[in-house]
């Protein structure tokens, strides 16, 4: 069988134990099918470029049964495969310290190459907080900004949703492989996202099932991709952080919004604004802080060298204060207090949010407030 480009990228995707920026190095130094050689004795190839005896047996006794089992299975799953060389590998991903050799992609990978603004945030989102990352991606794909996201329950579902409900594109990154829909409740999401046609991307081969060590990675890609990143609601410590964290090293943007002083998924948010992150109150914030950057962009001119930033963000996280309040379990997972803000939230913004007739809105309402759970304020309720 006739081996192709895509044949070596994943070979040497496979090499185990070995830095993607030293296997890049070898590329630039012996061409990538060189490294290949169709024996020892022929391989460019010796210990004294720092590699094992496992680094070699890999070079000289490629797995090509893997490789085209791994070709096989992106066939089956109708997935396309990107590799480093390719010309619809996204130049911003060149640019961080460990690009994906190759990338599993489903959709529309045109998009890759397109200015991308990443929304992120807490899982256990507010609904305002929703709403903010609904609002913001609407806003930015009108500015023909592509969304990123990870397609993970709360605010990365919002950003997606606030997209295609103008019939936007946007991509998922996720941390499966393109083939897998995690969290399941989300297989309607990225159905619709691909209808629309947007994308969903991977580093992770068909069939990979969601591992807890695959999102810190999935999180440097949706930054990497990104020319900022937009963290909505994030606690201390939370993949939302690490997201940032990741656009810190990678020279990216960092947007961050405030809420309430007293809502526990804003306080990663905070830490960011005291850390140095622009604080956004609306979309065009994020915008003109965008389009300032436009001149020194990525898309102002091509590069394929691999980028390292030295700049080490600091870090330091607080641990989290119990909650002293003990109220009924019931009325905790009262859906109606999920439809109250942290900031004053009018009866009929509650109505609106909940559903649920005027009468009964207001008399749960005060079962809430007499619980100590919301507190009426001037023009509304607020949580506490």
């Amino acid at each position: 069988m006739t081996k192709t480009t895509t044949h070596y990228w994943l070979a040497l995707k496979l090499v185990p134990r070995l830095a993607t920026h030293k296997k890049l190095t070898l590329v630039n130094d012996y061409g990538l099918q060189s490294l290949f050689a169709s024996s020892s004795k022929s391989s460019p190839l010796t210990s004294a470029h720092g590699l094992s005896a496992t680094h070699l047996s890999a070079f000289n006794y490629p797995n090509w049964s893997k490789v085209n089992e791994i070709i096989e299975q992106s066939g089956n799953a109708n997935a396309d495969i990107i590799s480093f060389d390719d010309a619809y590998y996204p130049a911003q991903l060149k640019q961080i310290y460990d690009p994906p050799l190759v990338l599993f992609t489903k959709g529309n990978t045109s998009l890759l190459n397109l200015q991308q603004v990443a929304i992120v945030g807490s899982r256990f989102s507010t609904i305002k907080g929703r709403e903010t990352a609904f609002d913001f991606a609407q806003q930015l794909t009108k500015k023909n900004y592509i969304v990123n996201s990870g397609l993970a329950i709360g605010i990365d579902a919002a950003a997606h949703q606030g997209v295609l409900a103008i019939q936007g594109k946007t991509i998922a990154v996720v941390a499966t492989g393109v083939d897998i829909v995690y969290p399941t409740r989300h297989r309607d999401l990225a159905s619709e996202i691909l209808q629309n046609d947007g994308l969903i991307v991977s580093e992770f081969y068909p069939a990979t099932q969601p591992r807890a060590g695959h999102f810190p990675k999935r999180n440097r890609l949706i930054s990497g991709l990104s020319e900022g990143v937009v963290v909505v609601e994030a606690e201390l410590k939370s993949g939302s952080l690490i997201t940032a964290r990741c656009a810190l090293e990678q020279n990216r943007e960092v947007f961050a919004v405030p809420s309430s002083i007293d809502n526990p998924q804003a306080k990663g948010c905070h830490w960011l604004i005291k850390q140095g992150a622009k604080l956004v109150e609306n979309s065009a914030d994020i915008i003109d802080e965008l389009m300032e950057m436009t001149e020194s962009s990525l898309y102002s001119k091509e590069s394929n060298s691999t980028y390292v930033n030295t700049k080490q963000p600091k870090v330091v996280i607080a641990s989290k204060k119990p909650n002293e309040k003990s109220p009924s379990k019931d009325l905790c997972n009262d859906n109606l207090l999920a439809s109250v803000g942290y900031e004053i939230t009018p009866i009929d913004k509650v109505v609106s949010r909940s559903e649920l007739p005027v009468e009964e809105v207001i008399t749960r309402l005060t079962m809430l407030e007499l619980s100590g759970l919301i507190t009426a304020v001037p023009g509304g309720y607020i949580r506490v």
